[in-house]
């Protein structure tokens, strides 16, 4: 499973390159993108599209070349494979034949803006992908990812961009949002903002509607603690006093709070001290 570049195609790591010369062939979401990658490095393999209308067939196809001893790559049209893109499938069959599916990691929009997002790794992170693109399963989906207190990344394409950035400023107008726009390729932007600045943002240029989108929805901060808790003393006085990382690993030490509890605390305590 080759990970594969999102826009610039110095992306495309080096083992990725030696497995794609390496293998027999390559199986890939569209035979005409992984075609010109392939032309870019010098490489000529065999191309096995897999699609919706023949997954099966080619899955066994896949399998039977397995079988003769020969090596395959999968490879989406960008990114990590079988990561809201098709490939999981595949990765079953090959692994319901009894053979081993190997990753090969790389670019991922998801890590990519998750990276410059900047305070979501201190809790957990839902991926949801893209949202249905429609209908009432869109708006359940949209009040379930405003309503969870958790740090999420969603997909979005260009003509729905403008309505999900407006439902969330609706919905949660103080949290904040990354949102990532063409990642990696020649105009990229990130932006981190209260999501009730996220529509005028966008609408500030007419490019900033085009190109693919990933969305951070940043983790609700965590309440004061009740009366009667010292830790969130501690930690405001220890905030006073060293860096944030510092400040969280010895209030952890001091009071025997999970640090994750307490990391949200912090940055809680820092916004509160900066309206």
């Amino acid at each position: 499973m080759v990970a594969t570049p999102i826009g610039n195609l110095a992306d495309l790591s080096l083992r990725a390159i030696h497995v794609l010369t390496l293998v027999d062939a390559v199986a890939c979401e569209d035979t005409r993108v992984t075609r010109s990658l392939l032309r870019h490095l010098g490489v000529d393999k065999p191309l096995l599209a897999v699609h919706a209308h023949n997954e099966r067939q080619v899955c066994a196809a896949v399998v039977e070349r397995l079988a003769r001893g020969e090596r395959v790559a999968y490879a989406s049209d960008a990114g990590t494979p079988a990561v809201s893109d098709p490939g999981a499938a595949l990765v079953a069959a090959v692994q319901h034949g009894g053979y081993r599916c190997v990753p090969v990691p790389g670019a991922s929009a998801a890590m990519a803006a998750l990276c410059v997002a900047g305070d979501v790794a201190h809790g957990p992170v839902h991926f949801l992908g893209f949202l249905p693109p429609k209908g009432a399963a869109r708006a359940a989906a949209l009040a379930d990812l405003a309503r969870n207190r958790a740090a999420a990344v969603v997909y979005e394409a260009p003509h729905r961009i403008a309505a999900l950035l407006g439902a969330l400023a609706e919905a949660c107008p103080d949290r904040r949002l990354t949102v990532a726009r063409e990642l990696t390729k020649q105009f990229e932007e990130v932006a981190t903002l209260a999501a009730r600045h996220a529509p005028p943002w966008l609408a500030a240029s007419a490019s900033r509607g085009r190109g693919e989108f990933v969305v951070v929805l940043h983790a609700t901060p965590q309440a004061a603690p009740a009366d009667g808790d010292p830790s969130g003393d501690v930690l405001q006085a220890l905030l006073g006093e060293l860096p944030l990382s510092q400040a969280v690993a010895l209030a952890a030490r001091i009071t025997g709070n999970p640090r994750n509890e307490l990391y949200a605390r912090a940055l809680a305590i820092q916004a509160a001290s900066t309206d």
